[in-house]
């Protein structure tokens, strides 16, 4: 494929692009054509902003059949998670806001329903799209109205249990519907050729599936034997010929596999299942990764997430870090536990290389367990494995281990099993936004019987967490971290158990008590030179635990200040909540004290730089200053100085 770039006026046929009806008057043979462009744009413009990069590439062909066969908006098109979904952008009147992707102010990375007509159920976690088109197409018919629901969906999406129960539901419901499922890594088919293309396109016709209907309806009526063996000879017939007995069971009929790549199989195929009456339809496509762009059909991760990149080189122009990540930090504390302790292992639910696992499975490939898109099944499993005498860490992101939280609840905590969960990406994400923000996991373990909960201010804090949830044998914990690099601290050899429940004092005062949980606190720390400049002298407390709370720590900052300031990058509910609660049981509420939280305001917030974010809702230095200056009257405008307590 020859990349056409730099410039709009370098794609002649995708200028004339605005949405899908000026696609649908294109003649059929420019299709192609507009492929290529369309590949090129989508490769310039993630180059330049950063985002999902291969994923994109192999809908080109994808994004271009669905727009040109069905009537959309009309016609509800629903992607599943939605990182797949920059070309199905550009086609729907984006096209010139695609270089603000991910960007302050700009287009989402993900599909978002206020964004557009053509985004009829925003998705940015995965296997939600065949419930979402169920409810539209079940809408449909309670309406009485004909439009076609499809929901495409990813081969890792299909991992999740929710698309199975989807399915099942469909099936049983007999709703009209297509599933595309994208086949783009499982393999679940051998390559798709000529004959299974002919096959496809065969069996798809309204003809075909009207005839499998009638051929089902004679043979319920034979002897029960030759039923059931008429039905085995069908499946295996099926089965040899083009796969999907499982979906067939489920109650779809299934249509594949196809060349998601090659418009003359695609346009038919989704003509004759738009046509069919009867549903539900399932179509197997399958799509390569990082199509026609060498660097990311070469990667091992196909270029899933990049930052921005040169073209010619594939090189991505990652800024030099000044300190080890987090993650990092994370996986190489836990490969020292697990080399020091060999019931230590690692679970993670399709995310190896987000949390760390991957650095964790090269020294321990047989004690790592990546059990796919499957939080539920991975909490449990952990719980399995921990109430079996091991120690299984069970690496998640903040907010997809909100998809197990009955499990954690049920599975877990009730039961005392010491599941650990290090839970990576809390707290803002920067580009991913709202979707993917780590803003709930303190409130929503912290209500939960039986739990040790922390959060380290720095990086060497963190490995002493990592060894404190090792050694902890009788209940679940959990420790947090943000994504991104830390201080730069010097960091321990090997990590030390801490005390369960007890914070520390990092620095004396007498007028303010700033108590942080998590890495506010160099914020925190910067704020107190602000206040002590002013004349208020400050202490700074790191809480370690939100679960159990150093109460003896909580009193003494209580009794001996006159204003408290707790910090978190948390909710409403986190750890604010729980001080607030303990105050309130010692009567110290009662007296003087002037207490405030600082924490993530009680809204979804979009996609944006994290410290800019930090600054602009008054979680940074300034944002604790001028809480303080509130509390005390002052002008928090001039931060006019006070004397000196």
């Amino acid at each position: 494929m020859s990349l056409r770039l730099h410039g709009l006026s370098t794609y002649p046929l995708l200028s004339t692009i605005d949405d899908p009806r000026d696609l649908r008057r294109l003649p059929r043979e420019k299709l192609l054509a507009l492929a290529d462009e369309l590949r090129a744009f989508v490769l310039e413009s993630v180059s330049q902003t950063g985002g999902h990069l291969s994923s994109n590439l192999g809908t080109v062909e994808l994004a271009i059949a669905l727009h040109y066969v069905f009537n959309t908006p009309e016609d509800r098109l629903i992607w599943d998670v939605g990182h797949q979904c920059y070309p199905h952008k550009i086609l729907t009147g984006r096209r010139d806001r695609i270089r603000t992707l991910r960007q302050p102010g700009g287009l989402s990375g993900f599909t978002k329903r206020e964004e557009s007509p053509y985004d009829p159920f925003g998705a940015a976690h995965s296997s939600t799209s065949i419930s979402a088109a169920l409810g539209f197409a079940v809408g449909r018919d309670l309406k009485g109205a004909d439009n076609n629901v499809v929901a495409v969906i990813g081969d890792g999406s299909m991992s999740a249990g929710m698309a199975y129960e989807a399915m099942n539901n469909a099936g049983a419901l007999g709703s009209r519907m297509i599933v595309v499922l994208n086949d783009n890594d499982m393999s679940i088919a051998p390559p798709t050729g000529a004959m299974s293309a002919y096959l496809a396109r065969l069996v798809s016709t309204r003809t075909f599936l009207t005839l499998r209907d009638i051929g089902k309806g004679i043979v319920r009526h034979l002897p029960k034997f030759v039923e059931v063996g008429a039905k085995r000879a069908e499946e295996f017939a099926r089965g040899m010929a083009m796969g999907g007995t499982l979906f067939e069971e489920l109650g779809f009929y299934y249509v594949g596999p196809i060349d998601g790549h090659n418009l003359d199989h695609l346009l038919p195929v989704l003509r004759n299942v738009r046509d069919a009456k009867e549903g539900p339809i399932l179509v197997h496509v399958v799509t390569q990764k990082g199509k026609g762009y060498g660097p990311a059909e070469a990667a091992d991760d196909k270029y899933h997430g990049v930052a921005r990149f040169d073209v010619v080189t594939g090189k991505q122009a990652k800024p030099k870090a000044n300190a080890p990540s987090y993650t990092r930090v994370f996986a190489d504390a836990l490969t020292a536990e697990a080399g020091r302790d060999e019931r230590i292992l690692g679970i993670t639910a399709a995310m190896p290389s987000g949390t760390g696992l991957d650095v964790f499975a090269k020294s321990f490939p047989k004690r790592m367990f990546d059990v796919g898109i499957a939080e539920q099944h991975a909490v449990t499993f952990a719980a399995g494995l921990a109430a079996a005498g091991y120690k299984p860490f069970c690496a998640v992101y903040s907010t997809f281990l909100q998809r197990g939280f009955d499990q954690v609840a049920h599975d877990v905590a009730l039961q005392k099993l010491p599941v650990r969960f290090p839970i990576d990406r809390a707290g803002f994400v920067g580009a991913d936004g709202a979707t993917h923000a780590g803003a709930y996991d303190l409130a929503y373990l912290g209500c939960l019987p039986n739990f040790v909960i922390m959060a380290p201010s720095d990086e060497a804090e963190l490995i002493h967490m990592v060894a404190t949830s090792a050694a902890i044998d009788d209940r679940p914990s959990a420790f947090r971290f943000p994504r991104g690099e830390g201080v730069g601290c010097d960091l321990p050899e090997i990590g030390v158990p801490l005390e369960i429940g007890r914070g520390r004092i990092v620095r004396e005062g007498t007028k303010v008590a700033i108590l942080s949980l998590g890495t506010r606190l160099a914020a925190a720390l910067d704020a107190s030179e602000t206040l002590e400049a002013h004349g208020l002298s400050t202490t700074v407390a790191d809480a370690r635990f939100m679960k159990p709370l150093d109460r003896d720590l909580i009193r003494r900052l209580a009794k001996e200040h006159e204003v408290l300031v707790t910090v978190e990058e948390g909710a409403v509910g986190g750890f604010g909540s729980h001080v607030l609660h303990a105050l309130a049981e010692d009567g110290l509420l009662d007296g003087g004290l002037k207490v405030r939280t600082l924490m993530m305001p009680d809204l979804f917030l979009d996609h944006g730089d994290q410290e800019a974010t930090m600054r602009a809702i008054g979680l940074d230095a300034g944002g604790i200053v001028r809480r303080v200056f509130e509390a005390l009257g002052h002008s928090a405008a001039t931060g006019e100085p006070a004397l000196r307590a």
